[in-house]
C-alpha cells in the first residue's frame, strides 16, 4: 500500500499548509463495555467524557521499589550508541528508554499482568497489542517538560495509524506532585482533532523526542481549548496509574524541585487498529518507537 492510497481515507489530516482547524471526532473514546473487564459503568462513561481515569494503588509498594529498582538499572551503563535511550538536550542524562517491554522481563509480564491488560482490553473494545514503551525519568532540579501535544497526532502522521482507537497507561514510580512536573490534561479534549502547521522533517524523531517543534498545536490553539475544557493534573502517591486516550491534549512543565518524577508508560492499540503507512511523513518512525507487529498480547 502507498502513501498516496492511506491519505484517501484520511480521517484526521495534519500537517498542513494552511490554517489548521478544530475537527470533532468521529470515533468513540470508550470501545468496551462493563462486562468487558474491571472497569464498571461509571468508569466508563467518565472516561468517555473526560479521556482519563485515575487508578489508586494500582501496584503495591513493594512493586513499586521493584519496578524503581529496574528503572535505576535501565539508566545505568553506557547508551551512546543506542538509539532507544533519548537524553536530555542540555544536560545529557536520560530522559527516556524506549522499547522497555522488549528488553525488560519484568515490564513484559507488567504488560501482560491482568491489573493493566484486562483495561486496555476493556476501553478499546478489542484485543490489544504494544505500540510503544518507555521508561521517563525526570529527575529533580533538571528534568523537563514536554509541551502541550496530541499524541495521536503524531502517532497518526509519523506512524501511520489511522483512528484514535489508543489508550496510554502511566503508572508512577515516585510520588507526583502538584510542583514536581506533574502530567497535565484538558478532561474532555480527546473530542477534537487539532490539526497542526507543516511538513513533517526526515528523521523528525531524532530531535523530537528531545524537544518536539513539529506536530504540536499554536499557543493560539491551546488558549482556546483551555477555555473550553479547563486543566487538570494528574497527582498521587506511586504505584498509581492514569489511563488517558491517544487524542487528550497534555503536557508537563519542568520539574525544579529536589523530587524526581519517573514513570513507566505503555500505549496500548487495538488490533483492529493496526498502523499502515504514515499520513503525514516520507517513512515511518523506527519500531522501537512505534511497533508495527499488531499480534495480540497474551498473558
Amino acid at each position: 500500500m502507498t502513501l498516496t492510497d492511506t491519505r484517501v481515507d484520511d480521517s484526521y489530516p495534519t500537517r498542513i499548509t494552511g490554517k489548521p482547524e478544530h475537527l470533532p471526532r468521529t470515533h468513540p473514546t470508550v470501545w468496551g463495555t462493563e462486562a468487558d473487564g474491571p472497569l464498571d459503568a461509571a468508569t466508563l462513561a467518565n472516561h468517555e467524557t473526560r479521556g482519563y481515569t485515575v487508578v489508586d494503588q494500582l501496584l503495591s509498594p513493594g512493586e513499586v521499589q521493584t519496578y524503581w529498582q529496574e528503572l535505576v538499572r535501565m539508566s545505568s551503563g553506557d547508551h551512546r550508541d543506542d538509539e532507544r535511550v533519548i537524553t536530555e538536550a542540555k544536560t545529557g542524562e536520560v530522559r527516556s528508554i524506549f522499547d522497555v517491554h522488549e528488553t525488560s522481563e519484568l515490564i513484559a509480564e507488567l504488560v501482560r499482568d491482568p491489573r493493566v491488560l484486562d483495561r486496555a482490553r476493556q476501553i478499546l473494545g478489542s484485543e490489544v497489542y504494544v505500540h510503544q514503551s518507555r521508561v521517563n525519568y525526570m529527575p529533580g532540579f533538571k528534568g523537563t517538560g514536554f509541551y502541550w501535544h496530541s499524541d495521536f497526532e503524531t502517532w497518526h502522521a509519523e506512524d501511520g495509524m489511522p483512528v484514535p482507537r489508543a489508550v496510554s497507561c502511566s503508572i508512577a514510580l515516585t510520588d507526583n506532585y502538584p510542583f514536581n512536573g506533574g502530567l497535565m490534561v484538558m478532561p474532555g479534549s480527546q473530542r477534537t482533532f487539532v490539526q497542526c502547521a507543516g511538513e513533517t522533517p526526515e528523521d523528525n524523531y531524532k530531535s523530537s523526542l528531545k524537544e518536539q517543534r513539529v506536530g504540536v498545536p499554536s499557543e493560539e490553539d491551546i488558549t482556546e481549548l483551555a477555555a473550553e475544557y479547563g486543566i487538570d493534573q494528574f497527582t498521587g502517591q506511586a504505584g498509581s496509574a492514569l489511563w488517558f486516550d491517544s487524542n487528550v491534549m497534555h503536557g508537563s512543565s519542568n520539574n525544579i524541585t529536589p523530587y524526581p518524577r519517573s514513570n513507566i508508560f505503555v500505549v496500548f492499540n487495538s488490533v483492529e487498529n493496526a498502523l499502515r503507512e504514515p499520513f503525514a511523513a516520507i517513512e515511518p518512525r523506527p519500531a522501537f518507537i512505534a511497533g508495527r507487529d499488531s499480534t495480540p498480547l497474551s498473558r
